[in-house]
């Protein structure tokens, strides 16, 4: 009797083992991945889908703000910093902060009074210079830190600094952003000194506990660019 060789099982094996090797890697990336996702995943408040940060976190306490850039109709204060752009002019472009006069300097087109303008107005005049030197200039003018809308906190608060005024903000709003009271901080004696056009300074009182209670709430006034709340 002849025994016969049957290969068929051998070849099925062979193909099975061959299966499992390949899908093997492909798991355990798949868990790999898995893993990953739900790491990245978890960070994500389940209120906040998306991971956004409020305006308030992005804002950096104590820096001016550049809110005014994109807005044609900001008006340009002493020592606001513009980013001044004339096309495929290097020489000219160039970043300038506005003078105590109100005034700035470019090439070309010397001084001119920026303070009081809004920047379209600004980039209008500049244009406008530049058309007897240059066939048509093509401006920009963008606000890169508008230091002339701001207020500042001094004394004993956790964060003295300046804080923007792009908003109108009262001074409980510029108080919280200050981080708050230190131990010692006369709280009933706060007081915010303004420096009227004439040069005469005023000095408005600032009673916080009074305020917080609804007594007085014509204390807690609009604060006006250079303002500066004292927190003995």
């Amino acid at each position: 009797m002849k025994f016969r060789f049957d290969s068929s099982w051998i070849i099925y094996f062979i193909l099975s083992l061959t299966i499992a090797l390949v899908s093997s890697p492909v798991s355990a990336a798949q868990t790999g991945d898995g893993a990953k996702l739900k790491k990245v995943g978890s960070s994500i408040s389940p209120s906040n889908p998306n991971n956004d940060v409020s305006g308030a976190e992005r804002r950096v306490p104590g820096t001016a703000s550049t809110d005014g850039s994109t807005d044609p109709n900001f008006v340009i204060g002493p020592s606001d910093v513009l980013a001044i752009s004339v096309w495929k002019e290097p020489e000219i472009t160039r970043t300038v902060t506005v003078r105590r006069d109100g005034k700035i300097s470019l090439p070309l087109v010397g001084e001119l009074v920026a303070s009081g303008l809004t920047t379209q107005q600004l980039q209008q005049t500049v244009t406008e210079k530049l058309q007897s030197f240059l066939a048509s200039p093509e401006v920009t003018v963008i606000v890169q830190e508008a230091r002339s809308k701001s207020v500042t906190v001094i004394g004993q608060v956790l964060k003295p600094g300046s804080y923007d005024l792009s908003k109108s903000m009262k001074v409980l709003d510029v108080l919280a952003l200050s981080g708050g009271f230190r131990d010692f901080a006369k709280v009933t004696k706060i007081f915010v000194v303004r420096t009227a056009p004439d040069g005469s300074v005023q000095q408005l009182k600032f009673n916080y506990k009074k305020v917080i209670k609804g007594r007085d709430l014509t204390e807690n006034i609009e604060l006006q660019p250079n303002d500066t709340i004292v927190v003995p």
